[in-house]
């Protein structure tokens, strides 16, 4: 088999790989001019196969003619025939399988399918126990990338993620359950939804100046995203996992300056979580509604990248989300929602790919992080946030550890830490932990976690464990003061509102297992 069969299998397995809306359509380019050359190659050789065949008719022609070695040469003109035969036969096969794989376009699919199997335990503020020892899910996400051209492309992203046949628990009036931040992140039921769909366009100047840029707007694809995608084994996507972790409808623009300083860009993005619109059957439909309603929940943000080489690397995150709400009467199965302020919220964070420089080859393959984070609240009109009707800052500290495994060739281990203060508030509520966002933590957490690749990095394991230690109430409500007020738990049997000790979380320690099918 010839150099160029090698390398059309090669590019049948590579149809295999996830490609992402960045190099799609550049692979998808390279796999039609691969098949352009195949197409090639195939009818050179059947020119060949004519010439063979010609040249055996000649030599049939002048056997009485000319004395040869007849045994020898006719075995050695089948061979060549035969070898022919077999790979022009390759051949076709190989742009079969090409042509099944892209289906005649340029719509690339995947599948993402994991089981998790969770043990939580909570030690409640009353000095209770809850738990739940054997917590099973399904979690599907189906991919989806279509590429027009080298500049526009288009990503989609449709979910879900269930419990074990019905949870018993689970109320259709329970408004927390839906809410849109967190439609495709919780185990609800078995409906698919659109868990992100977007365009994107980019281009290599922006009005004729030599700054790459990309603009794209829909569902966005804002969860998971950078350091806290390692834990996830995820692609990172643009927030930083430290303050923001929601699934949100928005628009983004990044602008490149990687020509001057390795890895640098700015990134602007604008997002929507609530609108304010009357029904569709109203009087006058999607219409704002003045009377007690909440406005919409409007957020803008601004990613700057300074510096990255690939190895290292330092970014920071500034965002403010207005309108933002509280549970109104304190009942989570059929809430209503006030406004009560904004929030500012700012992030640096510094990663390395890589300790020191071939200093061994466990160093090279390590990736170290640390991350801090500062959020300030701006009531509404004296409203209270946080439990507090002035202007409150919190902070959170964040380290973490990856590295080889000292047991596999492939595994990958984990430790994380993170500490958030009495009024830190981080927007997480998107994190793919089922005790609670460890990001949004007013207290410590500790993370520990063990990634093993089964078959290639198809067919993966992991199990993980969490423990959170909580100093402070509500570190998983919302913003004011009525899920959100931050109450010291050695406290909280000692306040007027002692009788809701036993809803109030003291500990939370969750370990999981899953196994995950990705291609």
């Amino acid at each position: 088999m010839n150099k160029t069969l090698v390398l059309s299998l090669a590019t049948i397995a590579l149809l295999g790989t996830n490609l992402n809306a960045e190099s799609m359509y550049t692979k998808f380019q390279a796999l039609e001019d691969e098949m352009k050359s195949l197409k090639l190659e195939v009818s050179a050789l059947k020119s060949a196969k004519k010439i063979a065949n010609s040249k055996i008719e000649d030599d049939e022609d002048k056997i009485d003619a000319v004395e040869v070695d007849k045994d020898s040469e006719e075995a050695q003109e089948d061979e060549e025939k035969m070898d022919v035969e077999a790979e022009i036969e390759d051949i076709h096969g190989a742009l079969s399988e090409l042509n099944k794989a892209t289906s005649g376009n340029h719509l690339k699919f995947g599948v993402d399918y994991r089981f998790a199997l969770d043990n939580m335990q909570y030690k409640m503020a009353d000095g209770s126990e809850e738990n739940n020892d054997a917590f099973m899910t399904n979690r599907l996400w189906i991919n989806m990338d279509w590429a027009t051209n080298e500049n526009l492309s288009f990503t989609g992203q449709l979910a879900y993620n269930k419990a074990f046949g019905a949870r018993s628990g689970a109320s259709t009036g329970n408004n927390f359950e839906t809410f849109d931040w967190i439609a495709n992140e919780n185990a609800y039921d078995d409906t698919i939804r659109v868990r992100s769909a977007y365009f994107l366009y980019r281009n290599d100047t922006f009005f004729e100046t030599e700054v790459p840029w990309t603009f794209s707007i829909g569902r966005r694809p804002s969860t998971n995203g950078h350091l806290i995608n390692l834990r996830d084994d995820d692609q990172a996507t643009s927030p930083m996992g430290h303050a923001i972790n929601v699934e949100f409808d928005g628009l983004s623009a990044k602008f490149s300056f990687d020509n001057w300083v390795n890895g640098m860009y700015v990134k602007f993005c604008a997002g929507r979580g609530m609108s304010n619109a009357a029904p569709k059957f109203a009087a006058a439909p999607y219409s704002t509604v003045d009377s007690g309603a909440n406005p919409d929940i409007d957020l803008i943000g601004l990613i700057f990248v300074p510096y990255d080489n690939g190895q290292y690397a330092i970014a920071t995150q500034y965002y403010f989300a207005n309108n933002l709400i509280d549970d109104s009467d304190g009942n989570a199965t059929t809430p209503g929602f006030d406004t009560v302020g904004g929030l500012h919220s700012a992030t640096i964070n510094f990663k390395t790919n890589g300790i020191g420089n071939e200093i061994s080859n466990f160093l090279d393959d390590t990736t170290f992080f640390v991350s801090g984070a500062m959020s300030v609240t701006n009531p509404d009109g004296g409203k209270g946030m946080l439990g507090s009707a002035q202007r409150k800052a919190g902070y959170s500290a964040w380290a973490g550890l990856q590295f080889p495994s000292l047991i596999s060739d492939y595994g990958r281990w984990g430790l994380e830490y993170n500490y958030g203060s009495k009024y830190w508030r981080s927007i997480t509520y998107g994190e793919d932990t089922n005790i609670g966002s460890k990001m949004a933590t007013r207290g410590s957490a500790y993370e520990a976690y063990f990634t093993e690749y089964l078959v290639d990095d198809i067919l993966s394991l992991q199990v993980r464990y969490t423990y959170i230690d909580y100093n402070y109430s509500g570190s998983n409500g919302f913003f004011g003061n009525t899920t959100g007020a931050a109450m010291k738990i050695a406290d909280v049997m000692d306040t007027p509102m002692g009788n809701i000790a036993g809803s109030v979380v003291d500990t939370a320690q969750d370990i999981r297992f899953y196994l995950r099918y990705k291609y």
